[in-house]
């Protein structure tokens, strides 16, 4: 599966970088910039000649140009090893925000290099932090947050800016073009509301309906079971509808996990729910919902990918950690090992916006041990529930509209997260059928888009 996509009508030539040392947090940060956003190959050296031999496209990234050269004042950040206390400024910057500000000799005045790997390495997530009620690193704790830059993909805004001057020294240089795209994701902790759940858990239900005196609730639930009424979690129907509608495959997380505490799906050994899950594969992308302890336990969660790739009868691919929970760097390190290739979890629940500064997937860079890892991050920029605290359905088109614009500025990919009970006709759920289209009909070309 490719990052992104361009549109390549020109030959590109080679990035070459001038530096004084070449790191492994270097070639990572500037193949993300250059490569995965920009479109162009980026290689590296430390020798000038070589440098100065070059005839296409170069620049410095060192402490004092070496001539007239495109020159980024570098940081120190990306010759260090390990965790430091870096203190961080945010200023204004044209329409965004930067930091590392690096002074009037810089061809643009912020080591946007430094700035990056800060926000794709989740940097500020292995510094003291207050997590929240599920030990969930919380929106209000990011820097972006308390800055005000959260709303924005600056990763990718910074990139453009580079682009532009490279641009001004290479004119007749022609940067490949990239194209918006979107990638539904389809959380599914529980498949059915009341079908499938045993004598136990429907008895539990009842006497629960009973004592708090929910008695439309109950009829329903005995409705569904009988057969009379449609399960209102079971909107996978429309869903199948809505994928044939749309090239862009829609990613489906199933929780297969054992019943627990904060786990309440239905039991994977049900053939109904099986087939369910093999009905959906044929349609779009099966990922695994991760449980709730197999963030903690390696074990669990190799018997949970064990599980799903018997019913898939493929090997899995995409992973989603139930609550959106993220142990850095132990849940992307557990991956690797189980070679889960991609990873979904990256973002805010009762947030919008970019969690790591991007809306074009990045590989994991394991900060303990100074390596970039195979382990796709695709940053989810919004999930269902972050709307319902916005009251109007007006209001919340407004916010997903300028989200999606957002990502379309920089041609990214946008990534939201709905559950299949977003399209059922619960009351709190009203209108999200709406929301849903219009994320859809973005990669139509029906969403206009303020350049």
């Amino acid at each position: 599966m490719e990052f992104v996509t361009f549109n390549l009508e020109f030959a590109n030539p080679m990035l070459l970088v001038y530096t004084h040392k070449i790191t492994p947090r270097i070639r990572y940060v500037f193949k993300h910039i250059c490569t995965r956003v920009l479109g162009i190959e980026v290689a590296f050296t430390s020798t000038v000649e070589e440098f100065i031999a070059h005839t296409s496209l170069k620049i410095s990234y060192t402490k004092q140009p070496l001539g007239s050269e495109v020159f980024i004042k570098s940081h120190e950040i990306l010759f260090e090893q390990g965790l430091s206390d870096i203190e961080i400024n945010v200023h204004i910057w044209e329409n965004t925000k930067c930091f590392f500000f690096n002074g009037e000799k810089s061809a643009i005045p912020f080591d946007i290099f430094a700035a990056s790997f800060y926000m794709l390495s989740r940097y500020e997530e292995y510094l003291p932090h207050v997590n929240d009620e599920y030990g969930r690193f919380a929106a209000t704790e990011s820097m972006a947050y308390k800055h005000g830059f959260l709303h924005q993909p600056v990763v990718d805004i910074w990139a453009y800016k580079f682009r532009d001057k490279l641009q001004s020294q290479y004119p007749d240089f022609h940067f490949p073009k990239r194209t918006y795209g979107i990638k539904p994701i389809i959380d599914v902790p529980m498949a059915y509301n009341f079908k499938l759940k045993g004598i136990l858990r429907t008895l539990g239900g009842t006497f629960k309906d009973l004592i708090a005196f929910k008695f439309k609730r109950l009829y329903y639930r005995y409705m569904v079971i009988l057969n009379f009424k449609h399960d209102p979690f079971d909107t996978f129907k429309y869903l199948i509808n809505k994928q044939k509608q749309t090239k862009y495959k829609f990613l489906f997380f199933f929780l297969i996990g054992d019943y627990s505490t904060y786990d309440k799906g239905i039991n994977p050994n049900k053939k109904k729910f099986a087939s369910l899950i093999k009905q959906v594969a044929d349609y779009g992308t099966v990922g695994l919902k991760a449980s709730y302890f197999a963030i903690h336990d390696p074990l669990i969660l190799k018997k949970e990918k064990l599980r799903m790739e018997s019913i898939i009868n493929t090997s899995l691919t995409a992973s989603r950690q139930s609550f959106s929970k993220l142990n850095l760097p132990e849940t992307y390190r557990t991956l690797i090992e189980l070679e889960v290739l991609e990873d979904y979890t990256m973002g805010y629940v009762n947030q919008l916006g970019f969690r790591a500064g991007t809306c074009t997937p990045f590989l994991f860079y394991d900060l303990d041990y100074e390596v970039q890892t195979p382990l796709k991050i695709w940053s989810y920029h919004l999930m269902d529930y972050a709307l319902l605290k916005t009251k109007s359905i007006l209001d919340k088109k407004k916010e997903l509209n300028e989200l999606i614009d957002e990502v379309k500025k920089v041609d990214g990919v946008f990534v939201p997260v709905f559950h299949n009970y977003t399209f059922s006709d619960l009351d709190r759920w009203k209108g999200f059928k709406d929301l849903f289209n219009l994320v859809l009909d973005s990669a139509s070309g029906n969403t206009l888009t303020k350049h």
